[in-house]
């Protein structure tokens, strides 16, 4: 018997037309598909009539549910890992299986599709030949550490916030990098897309009178120095 493939399956961050047709024939191809949430997962299924099976796969239960899916693909199901919204592993759960899969000789199949961190990135206006993904920084314990690194990067740097902490980040960007160039992008895909150029004191200026909501990404310009 054949061993089973891990595929990693990219969903929209928004639009549901945003979904590749790879990843629809992909998603209703395998034996199982592994969800971050299956409530959030089960609307955008339910649009593509894809009704296979689907079980909970996060953070949280990984440690536990992992071994169940590698003897899945043992025994030669096909398997999809899937989060809420974009590319698995990026700020998802998914490494640990990934990992552990490989370590077992298991094929791994990316199917690529939606990501926030790329279509903030090139509708920024900053420099895209180089940058670094940070994802979301820390809320605490290395916070200031990580800024003072980052001040000294030249490279477009590209964070994932919470839209109750922008103030807080843009006023940390402000203290260790100094009045950069930053692009806020808001609810990318989604019927209020909005994307707020100009210095972090320009934008906090915009701030003071008006509130961030929906999934924010945050581009900062690099050290020019």
């Amino acid at each position: 018997m054949n061993a089973g493939k891990l595929y990693i399956v990219s969903t929209p961050i928004g639009n549901l037309s945003d979904f590749t047709f790879r990843a629809v024939d992909t998603l209703k191809q395998v034996q199982l598909i592994a969800a971050e949430d299956t409530r959030v997962s089960g609307v955008l299924l339910k649009h593509y009539e894809i009704t296979n099976p689907m079980i909970s796969y996060h953070d949280h239960n990984k440690v536990q549910a992992t071994p169940g899916l590698l003897r899945k693909l043992e025994h030669g199901d096909d398997i999809a890992l899937i989060t809420d919204a974009g590319t698995p592993l990026i700020s998802d759960p998914g490494f640990y299986l990934v990992r552990a899969a490989i370590q077992k000789g298991f094929e791994i199949v990316p199917i690529p599709g939606a990501s926030a961190m790329l279509a903030g990135l090139v509708a920024a206006g900053l420099p895209s030949d180089r940058f670094t993904f940070e994802g979301f920084l820390p809320r605490k314990k290395g916070r200031q550490t990580r800024f003072k690194l980052l001040a000294e990067d030249p490279r477009t740097i590209v964070l994932y916030e919470s839209p109750h902490r922008v103030a807080r980040t843009l006023k940390d960007i402000a203290e260790y990098m100094g009045d950069r160039e930053v692009v806020i992008a808001r609810e990318i895909t989604k019927k209020f897309e909005e994307f707020i150029r100009g210095t972090v004191s320009e934008i906090r200026e915009q701030l003071d009178t008006r509130s961030i909501k929906g999934e924010v990404v945050i581009m900062i310009g690099g050290n020019k120095e």
